[in-house]
């Protein structure tokens, strides 16, 4: 992988085109990738957690004791809520909780959390990207030393297309992601410290999102 770096001031960035000028949209897009960040939080949780109830407890369909003449308190059931063993009330059940967000507001504030992050952009050579299958996490750790990158800085690789050679030779590193320029969400825009991209990648994430604003 040959190693190629401009500073951003160099590369003509079409996210800044789509700002340029713009403040009512530069004040709104802070609130959008704020409800965007919300969002992906709130449908990548899982409601998991499940307790039975009186009549999903197994047993208890006998009558424990005759209505009347024991003495003890009348009961229907040994699975009774009040009982040991018994069913659980108001118990929490698996449930699907989901936030939606308009796909036009998530688009600009991934472009929002791109033109924030713009400083924290390393553009290497298309060529970069370009792997066989040989490859291994060596390559892609001397990649990172030869750009002077540290090991406890978070790293995202956002590639043109999905590279699955790329993502298994990276996926050991605890601190490095690979994603897509068509598959960028706002976690881990926000979450990273360093961004590294060809000029391809760039193109397609303004294709995949800057079109309708530019």
């Amino acid at each position: 992988m040959e190693k190629i770096i401009k500073k951003i001031e160099d590369i003509e960035n079409p996210i800044d085109n789509i700002f340029k000028d713009n403040v009512e949209k530069k004040k709104r897009s802070i609130g959008l990738i704020h409800r965007a960040y919300l969002t992906q939080i709130k449908n990548s949780r899982k409601y998991l957690a499940s307790t039975k109830t009186k009549s999903e407890v197994r047993g208890g369909g006998k009558k424990p004791w005759k209505q009347k003449g024991t003495g003890n308190a009348r009961a229907g059931s040994s699975r009774s809520p009040l009982w040991k063993g018994g069913g659980v009330s108001f118990g929490p059940k698996p449930r699907t909780v989901s936030k939606k967000i308009n796909k036009k507001e998530r688009r600009l504030a991934v472009l929002s959390a791109l033109y924030l992050k713009k400083q924290q952009f390393i553009f290497v050579d298309d060529n970069s990207f370009k792997v066989n299958e040989g490859i291994k996490t060596k390559t892609v750790t001397k990649l990172l030393s030869d750009l002077g990158l540290k090991n406890n800085e978070k790293i995202l690789f956002i590639l043109t297309e999905p590279n699955k050679q790329f993502w298994l030779a990276s996926r050991n590193l605890q601190n490095v992601e690979v994603t897509a320029a068509n598959c960028l969400n706002i976690k881990q825009l926000l979450s990273t410290n360093h961004i590294i991209l060809s000029n391809a990648s760039l193109d397609s994430i303004n294709s995949t999102y800057g079109k309708q604003y530019a």
